[in-house]
């Protein structure tokens, strides 16, 4: 590699697939930085004496440091700098929300493109796949957790796990591993064969994975606590949101990963395929759900996806890339419009969805105005297929009766300690159950935390059976 630094040049992220590369291999919407391009945005890093972009970071990764590796071409050392601070760094370069965390705490955000943090990320860790050596196996220690869920923060645990020499063993419902990001993760899945390699090297390190396990059936908290020294809770308990408005039974109209799921997971789930080629499809929401919704109907041939928004543009929840990529393949948008009532045909079919404008209100709790209908707006967006993707509601989860006897916070979510030790001695939790839905960082964070206080838990009960033991003559006979 040429040893001379390269001339910064502003890029901002990756360059753009073509359409038809995506389409025949279902890759990602940005390809990858190649060497010389990765060194170049990297050098554009100011190296401020306060880097704001690390307090950004749920994970607190080192950014300016391995940043300056990078632009001097050390992959390798940079790649290792950023594995220090996070388990999954290849999987959390996508779905992470830069633009809201490190990428926006860039000084160069407020005068130019901020440095293309995420997209170095994932640049590093995959160079790092194909180049570095691999983990040594850390020896056994004759300890075992249990970990229910595959997601990222599972994942994040287990990883840090088998680190101390833990045997782990990884539970989910889902046919497929690795929870959301395999099973329907909007535009923000990544590529299988990146949630594979990852998959394969825990498996490669001893973790067991079990797929399709049932929850109070086969697999209950009383005998997984008896299988296992310890057990760390990181499924999520949420069913998509639906629109109780009428008409929202007519056929036709879905949620929006009855539509993904079938693009996302191999194998396929049993869904009823619902096909868009030549329909007119409306998507209501504004998050990454809608924007990969609207930007797939598109790829599948429909003849028009529409957006429908009820909040000006300037607020639209989905990252930018996800906005900017579902325009490219050409959706349309409507704003400040709000679904009231979804209209059919005599067959039952959905002909359309009944609207009203909306105007900007007071803010609300996240800051955003409340949209407030006004009245006398009414019209009709004429529609073949209505897909909903309005997020999701808490929903009961088929441990729930066990979980009930577990410490609560006033919101309703399992309260833990320091640690993320719930009040049973043993069982700790993370992500949903505690905080509620987040980004990827924030439960791999959940996940190194409780991997950490495991072992914490764990060291000292060793400790404690020990001192008992070599005390046991002195006990009263």
């Amino acid at each position: 590699m040429n040893a001379s630094q390269p001339a910064p040049v502003s890029t901002g992220s990756p360059p753009p697939r073509s359409r038809v590369e995506r389409l025949a291999e279902l890759l990602e919407i940005h390809g990858p930085f190649d060497a010389e391009t990765a060194r170049a945005e990297a050098a554009r890093c100011l190296q401020c004496p306060e880097a704001f972009c690390v307090s950004g970071c749920p994970l607190g990764s080192r950014i300016p440091e391995w940043l300056a590796l990078t632009a001097e071409g050390h992959f390798l050392e940079a790649a290792a700098l950023i594995q220090a601070d996070n388990n999954l760094p290849e999987i959390c370069a996508g779905p992470c929300p830069s633009e809201d965390l490190c990428q926006s705490a860039c000084v160069l955000a407020s005068r130019d493109q901020p440095v293309a943090i995420a997209a170095l990320a994932r640049f590093l860790q995959e160079f790092a796949l194909r180049h570095a050596p691999p983990v040594a196996d850390a020896p056994p220690n004759g300890l075992r957790v249990a970990v229910l869920g595959s997601g990222p923060g599972a994942l994040a645990c287990a990883d840090e796990l088998v680190r101390h020499g833990y045997a782990v063993t990884v539970y989910d419902t889902w046919a497929v591993p690795a929870g959301f990001l395999a099973n329907g993760g909007p535009a923000l899945a990544l590529e299988e064969s990146l949630i594979q390699q990852r998959l394969e090297q825990l498996r490669h390190r001893g973790v067991v994975l079990v797929s399709g396990a049932r929850w109070g059936e086969t697999h209950t908290l009383q005998t997984l606590r008896e299988q296992f020294d310890a057990v760390y809770l990181a499924f999520g308990a949420q069913q998509a949101r639906s629109l109780s408005i009428p008409g929202a039974t007519l056929r036709g109209v879905g949620q929006a990963l009855s539509f993904l799921l079938p693009h996302l997971t191999q194998p396929a789930p049993p869904l009823a395929p619902i096909e868009v080629r030549g329909r007119r499809v409306v998507v209501i929401g504004g998050g990454d759900t809608a924007m990969d919704c609207l930007r797939r109907a598109r790829e599948a041939g429909a003849a028009r996806a529409l957006g429908l928004y009820r909040r000006e543009e300037a607020h639209l929840p989905a990252a930018p890339r996800e906005y900017a990529a579902a325009r490219a393949a050409g959706a349309s948008f409507l704003w400040q419009v709000q679904p009231v009532a979804f209209t059919g045909s005599p067959a039952g079919a959905v002909t359309g969805v009944r609207c009203v404008r909306t105007r900007p209100g007071a803010a609300e709790p996240d800051g955003r105005p409340e949209p407030v209908p006004v009245p006398g707006t009414e019209f009709t967006v004429p529609a073949d297929v209505v897909l909903l993707a309005l997020g999701f509601d808490p929903a009961p989860h088929p441990l729930a009766r066990e979980l009930a006897r577990l410490a609560r916070s006033s919101e309703g979510r399992l309260r833990v300690d320091e640690h993320l030790m719930t009040s049973e001695p043993g069982l700790f939790a993370g992500g949903e159950l505690v905080r509620g839905p987040g980004p990827v960082v924030e439960d791999v964070r959940d996940g190194r935390r409780a991997a950490e206080g495991i072992h914490r838990h764990l060291f000292q009960r060793r400790v404690n059976e020990l001192a008992a033991s070599e005390t046991d003559h002195l006990a009263p006979g």
